[in-house]
């Protein structure tokens, strides 16, 4: 959790790769309460505007939250809760998350879908947040740093084929 603008509105972090494995027999109880301690915990901290940045990155599918937990924890949330959200942003989204957020769409309002943004890397999400107060766990880190790497790898591959070089100029 962090801070910014003047009026000091809270940033909540919420790492998903430290969720629950979705194969423990309490599974249910444990999220059910997890999201009770959420929603408390929010409505203590916000009192004005704040955002959400989701790490997604480094999160095995078995800890990802099912479709059925975000849907009642969004109607769960209170209306000033979702008014006072500014934004909810999405550190590398998987082809999962963007799959259950497009299908959702149609059943989320349009300004609560309005306030959802995609990030691919931590350097993005610095160019959009001050990162000063915000811890980002280390697993996060190093897969950041490892898709950065391949990434620069394709990159340096494309450019590095004759016939992609050639593609290019023309």
């Amino acid at each position: 959790t962090g801070y910014y603008g003047d009026g000091l509105n809270a940033i909540i972090v919420f790492a998903a790769c430290f969720l629950p494995d979705s194969s423990r027999t309490d599974y249910n109880y444990v999220m059910e309460n997890l999201f009770l301690y959420v929603i408390s915990t929010l409505e203590l901290m916000v009192a004005e505007d704040y955002m959400i940045v989701y790490l997604n990155g480094a999160t095995p599918r078995r800890r990802m939250p099912g479709l059925g937990w975000m849907k009642k924890c969004y109607q769960m949330i209170d209306r000033r809760l979702r008014k006072n959200l500014k934004s909810f942003i999405i550190v590398h989204p998987s082809w999962f998350i963007r799959t259950i957020l497009a299908v959702t769409r149609p059943f989320i309002s349009s300004k609560f879908s309005s306030k959802i943004q995609y990030v691919n890397t931590l350097a993005e999400l610095r160019e959009m947040i001050p990162m000063e107060y915000v811890q980002i766990p280390d697993s996060i880190v190093k897969y950041d740093e490892e898709k950065c790497i391949k990434r620069r790898m394709r990159t340096s591959c494309l450019s590095n084929d004759p016939e992609m070089a050639s593609m290019e100029q023309e």
